[in-house]
């Protein structure tokens, strides 16, 4: 790994966790932040923005997964859960609320580098899929509002389509707005208008 990572530790068991702070600690990383449970876990997130969070517990219940869905909701991270026991259950609720890494059998000294290093792999991959998906659905939606206010101005300046289009150019470039955004302007006042004939 090029660079020690900041680590935020959620661990109840504080023999455990000084373990699993040495462990990290030879590996070159730091824990700036150790919580006894995950109650708090997006706002110390937010308030120390660690690189990864590792949690080290039984198994995922209830308010951990809620936890972990509302960081990966709102403050995403690279997240390593060290579990004791196989649950395949637990496993699939951890991923889907956007684990990186579920290891089982808890933390081992020498398989700590590895281990990060494919978690934070993991996320970097789903975070470039995230959003890539998010500008593809912004320029879909971008063309629908594109297309609609084009019909609009066709019917309310009486054009033609290409006509239409260097309109919504032009107040583009002129506003220095994107293309589909002054569309969804252009809806919105023609809608208006329509509404009060």
């Amino acid at each position: 790994m090029p660079q020690p990572l900041r680590i935020l530790l959620v661990d109840d068991e504080s023999v455990r966790a000084a373990m699993v702070e040495e462990a990290l600690g030879q590996e070159g990383h730091e824990v700036i932040c150790h919580l006894q449970s995950p109650a708090s876990l997006n706002d110390m997130v937010e308030r120390h923005a660690p690189d990864v969070v590792i949690i080290d517990m039984e198994s995922p219940d209830r308010d951990t997964l809620d936890s972990m869905s509302q960081l990966h909701r709102q403050n995403p991270r690279p997240v390593v859960f060290f579990a004791d026991q196989h649950d395949p259950d637990s496993m699939q609720a951890a991923l889907k609320a956007g684990v990186s890494a579920y290891v089982v059998d808890g933390l081992v000294p020498t398989r700590v580098r590895a281990i990060l290093e494919v978690a934070v792999a993991r996320f970097d991959a789903f975070q470039s899929m995230r959003q890539e998906l998010d500008r593809t659905r912004t320029q879909l939606a971008d063309r629908k509002r594109i297309e609609k206010a084009k019909g609009m101005l066709m019917k309310h300046q009486d054009c033609d389509e290409p006509q239409a289009y260097q309109t919504l150019r032009k107040l583009a470039m002129d506003r220095g707005q994107r293309i589909g955004e002054v569309a969804g302007n252009v809806i919105d006042i023609l809608e208006g208008l329509e509404k009060g004939l």
